[in-house]
């Protein structure tokens, strides 16, 4: 039987209400006795209605709610939660609700499918904040039992509206009650108001901060967890499917799930930027890219990566790569404080890809050429991607907002972003040393901006090879 969101319809009668939607399986639908519909609705303990303390997160939600509402005046504005998503045919993801909506209330690895958060504007000024959802169903209705996406004998019992507004601190409506009009501004329809949403996350409060220390820890535990399996890893032929699953248990037992899909890329593999097949082999005397992250259950989400020497040492030309990356994340951590801009921080860490690139000999052209921002750039072919993005919510946090707020924009205390240069030397990249061909080094780092710089958060997991090394070694691997 599946367990993720069968749609079939089980019943064709019912005890008191109208039919249950039509089934897109009827080859799979039971027809029900009629013992069944008179009696399924009776013989049920009374459901005491708990109401739980109110979240953590509430207050630091209703702040973010303030600001919403005060920058759109006389507007009704709508934050939907999304709903779920078909993976095939009659199962779906995991929901997870969008980012703004989770944001924006504090409903997070709980919420529920289909939920929608409304400003009200008032004729005094400010709003009206209601959260709408579905309810849990009476179990005289034939839901209960009847309707596998929402019914309580398929996936177990929807919070009451009264727990979820005092858990919240939100005023709270049945799903049924919304109507949408065509002045809305909706997140995620809107420029305007999609654009605000996703800037107000630039800056985190020091719960959002609390949550990514959170994640940060959980994320160092499950790469322990990776180095102290790689005697499985690597007795397996897919070994990268053991990296990820390692991670991936450690994720759900101690966070919501991963932030995104987890990258194990053992030898040529890392080289590609986002290798997500993890089906190879994991090697000795090889290299192996593990970029992930643990997502909390506040939704809130780690991104680390780190290159670990299989056989728990580096060989010297590995570590010279290694080094060399290390060394361009230092000097992105050095130009790192309030009032640079963000896009310095890349520039810091290209001066230092460029100058070891051309020193190798591995460019046409000069290290000064090669860094002149609009006729240079060939020492891109070895890192091609950005060293940093904001991290939060999302992994890619922010994402809407605009570019002079985000890569043109001011370093302030309370921004939380990632700094991560790689170099990748493809395997079939015929302008580089055959001994270099094959290797692919990242090492990211989660940075809070403070006062007068950026704390490492992730800063306790080691990043030096000479770290890395006595790390594994720790962990029973290496000599």
């Amino acid at each position: 039987m599946s367990t993720t969101g069968e749609s079939d319809t089980i019943a064709t009668d019912t005890p008191t209400d109208a039919a249950p939607k039509p089934s897109t399986s009827t080859n799979r639908r039971q027809p029900f006795g009629a013992g069944f519909l008179e009696t399924i609705s009776t013989g049920w303990a009374e459901r005491p209605d708990l109401a739980p303390p109110q979240r953590e997160q509430a207050p630091f939600a209703a702040a973010r709610r303030d600001a919403v509402s005060q920058a759109f005046p006389g507007r009704r504005l709508i934050v939907p939660a999304g709903g779920l998503k078909e993976r095939s045919n009659d199962t779906d993801y995991p929901f997870r609700a969008h980012s703004a909506f989770s944001h924006l209330t504090g409903w997070a690895s709980d919420s529920e499918p289909d939920s929608v958060l409304v400003f009200d504007p008032k004729d005094g000024g400010g709003h009206d904040v209601t959260l709408y959802f579905r309810e849990r169903a009476d179990r005289t209705t034939s839901e209960f039992y009847g309707d596998a996406s929402i019914g309580e004998f398929w996936i177990g019992p929807r919070p009451a509206l009264d727990g979820v507004a005092g858990d919240l601190g939100v005023a709270t409506a049945h799903i049924d009650d919304f109507e949408e009009t065509d002045d809305d501004l909706v997140v995620g329809h809107d420029e305007e108001i999609t654009r605000f949403v996703s800037e107000l996350r630039l800056v985190k409060d020091s719960y959002e901060i609390a949550q990514l220390r959170l994640a940060v820890d959980v994320t160092w535990n499950g790469f322990d967890d990776i180095i102290r399996e790689l005697p499985r890893v690597i007795a397996h032929p897919r070994g990268e499917r053991i990296v990820e699953g390692v991670f991936h248990l450690r994720a759900r037992s101690d966070g919501n799930t991963v932030g995104y899909d987890t990258i194990a890329a053992s030898g040529p593999h890392a080289c590609y930027l986002h290798w997500t097949r993890n089906d190879g082999a994991v090697v000795p005397g090889d290299l192996i890219l593990v970029d992930a992250g643990v997502e909390v259950d506040s939704l809130y989400t780690a991104d680390i990566t780190r290159t670990l020497p299989v056989s728990g040492r580096f060989t010297d030309v590995q570590r010279r790569v290694y080094e060399t990356v290390r060394e361009a994340a230092d000097a992105a951590f050095a130009v790192a404080k309030p009032g640079v801009r963000f896009r310095a921080v890349h520039e810091a860490a290209m001066q230092v890809i460029g100058t070891r690139m051309a020193e190798w000999g591995l460019l046409p052209v000069t290290a000064q050429e090669a860094l002149d921002a609009e006729h240079g750039g060939q020492h891109r072919r070895y890192m091609v991607h950005g060293t940093s993005h904001h991290l939060g919510i999302d992994v890619h946090d922010c994402a809407q907002a605009r570019r002079e707020m985000y890569y043109d924009g001011v370093l302030e205390p309370g921004m939380v972003f990632t700094i991560e240069p790689g170099l990748y030397f493809q395997i079939d990249d015929l302008t580089v040393p055959e001994e270099l061909r094959g290797i692919g080094v990242r090492i990211e780092d989660d940075v809070l901006v403070t006062a007068d710089g950026v704390e490492n958060l992730s800063g306790g997991i080691p990043r030096a090879a000479d770290e890395v090394e006595e790390w594994m070694l720790r962990l029973g691997i290496g000599a």
